[in-house]
Parts: structure tokens; sequence; C-alpha cells
């Protein structure tokens, strides 16, 4: 009876979209298998809007946007067949304390957690720009966070984990050099 009574709380919890700190990991642990190349994931602060595009599929959870970052590149590196490309926007390193009380620590954290992991930092409107294409014909799973900092939102571009550009493009020139 007990499961039966924590299978349907789990249930609720992903029909509305607020997620527990546990909760929100076993989704992306059901969602990873089938996100591939070209998906998004993001972790999203708190005054990140609800977006509507069609692939775009927004949780709430109750949990640290570090550990959610962390968590994200951790279950990342288990998987085979996707790696992530890191984006970052070029604002934060600009956002003063005195506006933002924390947001010091926060990129510490951050600047952490991202050691040795492939990062671009670009102007928010050009990351949302490709989120939004990508929205329109891929899967984005974006996890917003209760952080209340501005431009500190990290998103996480997959690509094949198995395949690069450089496979990629020895392809098309042995495919062009047979015709």
């Amino acid at each position: 009876m007990k499961n039966k009574i924590i299978a349907v709380c789990v249930l609720f919890s992903l029909m509305t979209g607020l997620l527990t700190a546990a909760d929100w990991k076993v989704k992306l642990q059901q969602e990873l298998p089938l996100l591939g190349h070209r998906n998004w994931i993001v972790v999203a602060d708190s005054a990140y809007p609800l977006q509507t595009a069609p692939g775009i599929e927004t949780i709430y959870v109750e949990a640290s946007q570090l550990e959610v970052v962390k968590g994200v590149i951790a279950e990342l590196a288990r998987t085979k067949h996707v790696k992530p490309m890191i984006y970052t926007d070029s604002e934060m390193p600009f956002v003063a304390e005195k506006n933002a009380p924390g947001i010091g620590a926060y990129r510490d954290g951050l600047a952490k957690i991202l050691t040795n992991q492939p990062v671009q930092v670009l102007p928010h409107e050009q990351i949302i720009g490709k989120l939004d294409e990508a929205g329109k014909t891929f899967k984005v799973l974006l996890i917003k966070t209760p952080l209340t900092k501005p431009y500190t939102s990290v998103f996480f571009q997959l690509e094949c984990g198995y395949w690069n550009a450089e496979s990629e493009k020895e392809l098309r020139d042995t495919m062009k050099g047979a015709k």
C-alpha cells in the first residue's frame, strides 16, 4: 500500500510540473534515454519565462540551482549516447554583488562545477534564440529552480556522444568522393 501511495504522489508531481528535490532526478533519468543529439536541458532561475513552444517541457523543483546543475552533469556523464555543450550567459560576470547579493558565491560555485566541462559563453538572447529554434522541432527539458539571481541559467545542448564533427566531416568527404 505504501508503494502505491508513493507512486500516486510521484505521478501527481509529474503531472503538475512541481517536483521535489529527489523527483527531478528520477524525471531526468527517465528522460535521458529518450533524449539525443539536438535536444536540450536547461537549469533555470525562478524568473525564467514559461515558454510555449510545443517541444519545451518545464518542471519546477525545490532544489538549489547549483545542486541541479551538478546533478545534470553527473547524469550526463553516465550516458554514452549524448554529451553536452554547455552555455552560460555572457552577462553573468558583470552582475554586481550590490544588485544581486550572493552572485559572487554563485559564480564561484558554478565555476567549480563546470571545471573540465565544455562551456561556451554567449549573450542571453543568443542562447534563447538557439533554444527557441530547437524547441520547434526537438524536446527541451527545462528545470526551473527557486534561484533569484539574474543571468544564472545554465543551458545544456546535447550532442552525439559517440560521433563528433571530425567523424561527420570525414564521412561527408568520403561520400563526395564516391560520386
